[in-house]
């Protein structure tokens, strides 16, 4: 209650000129991708060893529904729009871009240094209890694999006064440009250049970030236009996945010959596109939903704890699965998929939920970093992001704990982003300028 009445102040303070939408789509969004990982997830035990299945690799009829559970593209377009929004808001101040970006580095990346401190500890712990080594592996990957989205939205972030001024130039040109660059990356990926790949990380989540500026000058004004946008995104989405090579699932599988996403290739741009027409072209009847006050409510209480919300579930349900697991394998013995074990879902979330809720008020405040009256120098700034940035791939590739690729690796991994942290951060201080 008292959370709820602290939300409900904030909310009765907000501008009328905020577009509330953006604030609910972020919200929406996580949850909806944790709501995706937790319905998928499928553990269970064979002779006697416990281990992390995946709906999508256990029933193909499943891996149609990654269509709506992936839903990361509308972050990216969100954050188009609310990084346009802050970026003209700081320049119309005369904030520099240094302070602009050290706000920005705050809220991504310290939230996620208690994760991975976290799982420096789980990860020795579960192997001094017995627990098999591949099992910490594959659930600390589980745990940091949402940090994957971290890495590449910084990267992206440090661009933004070039993008955004790219969009106030070109226009739909500036979208279409690192279309076209995905688009050659994927036909190189395919002759054999499977190296080049991972820039479409780049190229293909850009591209949905210019979106978010279109949605923010609207360039896309009517529910009409929108909403052939987005018709237009489903089309190429099925005719790359049902008539094309590329596969239906929108998330990764390890045995799979490639993915759609690890690294990004197209049907995930088509996907983006189709999401954001569809949503886009509902915006009105739903920001005026957002002006009651109850919807409005709860979209301001979770985003200001939804990043620590998307850090840590997996990481409840990687703790609860292995506490069920010491209470002799509790509700895990069946086989995934049938009647008798879809019947225990709801219960299995709602442990997730309660587990989360143990975790989320230990590291909110790492959100709530303010930055200090003196920020670091921009050039400083970047080099942390970057060193952080590559630890946190590192990380959401590998996990902790097993043996691949080494130890030594692991530890690498765990130390760039702090150092990336101390580097681009600084922590003394008393105002926040940001």
């Amino acid at each position: 209650m008292k959370l709820w009445k602290r939300a409900a102040s904030l909310a009765a303070q907000t501008p009328e000129a905020r577009n509330r939408l953006v604030d609910f789509l972020r919200a929406a969004s996580i949850l909806a991708v944790i709501s995706g990982h937790w319905l998928l997830a499928a553990p269970y035990v064979v002779d006697g060893v416990l281990r992390m299945g995946n709906m999508l690799e256990l029933a193909s009829f499943s891996r149609w529904l990654s269509w709506g559970f992936q839903v990361m593209p509308i972050f990216f377009l969100v954050g188009g729009y609310a990084n346009g929004v802050s970026w003209q808001a700081a320049r119309n101040k005369g904030k520099t871009y240094a302070s602009w970006l050290d706000s920005r580095m705050r809220r991504l990346i310290l939230p996620v240094l208690p994760l991975i401190l976290a799982w420096l500890a789980l990860a020795p712990l579960g192997r001094l209890l017995g627990i098999d080594p591949a099992f910490v592996q594959a659930g600390s990957k589980v745990a940091l694999v949402p940090i994957w989205f971290l890495a590449i939205y910084t990267i992206i972030i440090l661009f933004v006064p070039l993008t955004h001024a790219a969009w106030r130039r070109f226009g739909f040109a500036s979208f279409l440009v690192p279309v076209l660059l995905a688009i050659a990356n994927d036909f190189l990926f395919f002759r054999g250049y499977t190296a080049l790949g991972w820039f479409n990380y780049l190229f293909i989540w850009m591209a949905v970030h210019q979106l978010g500026f279109a949605w923010l000058d609207g360039r896309l004004p009517s529910a009409a236009s929108r909403f052939l946008f987005g018709c237009l995104g489903l089309g190429l989405l099925i005719a790359l996945t049902v008539i094309g090579p590329y596969p239906v699932e929108m998330i990764s599988l390890p045995d799979a010959e490639f993915s759609n996403t690890l690294p990004p290739k197209l049907p995930l741009l088509a996907l983006a596109i189709a999401q954001a027409g569809f949503v886009l072209a509902a915006e009105a009847p739903l920001r005026r939903w957002l002006r009651r006050a109850t919807p409005w409510t709860g979209t301001v209480l979770l985003n200001g704890m939804i990043m620590t919300i998307y850090l840590w579930h997996s990481t409840a349900m990687i703790l609860m699965i292995t506490a069920s697991a010491a209470l002799g394998y509790l509700g895990l013995n069946l086989q995934p998929g049938t009647g008798e074990w879809w019947l225990l879902r709801p219960l299995w979330l709602l442990a997730y939920v309660l587990a989360l809720a143990v975790l989320v008020p230990m590291a909110a405040r790492f959100e709530r970093v303010k930055s200090p009256a003196r920020v670091a120098p921009a050039w400083q700034q970047i080099l942390g992001a970057v060193v952080a940035c590559f630890g946190l791939a590192l990380l959401a590739y590998y996990g902790l704990g097993g043996t691949v690729p080494s130890p030594w690796v692991q530890g690498i991994a765990v130390l760039l982003p702090v150092a990336g942290t101390l580097i681009a951060c600084r922590f003394a201080g008393g105002d926040d300028k940001a």
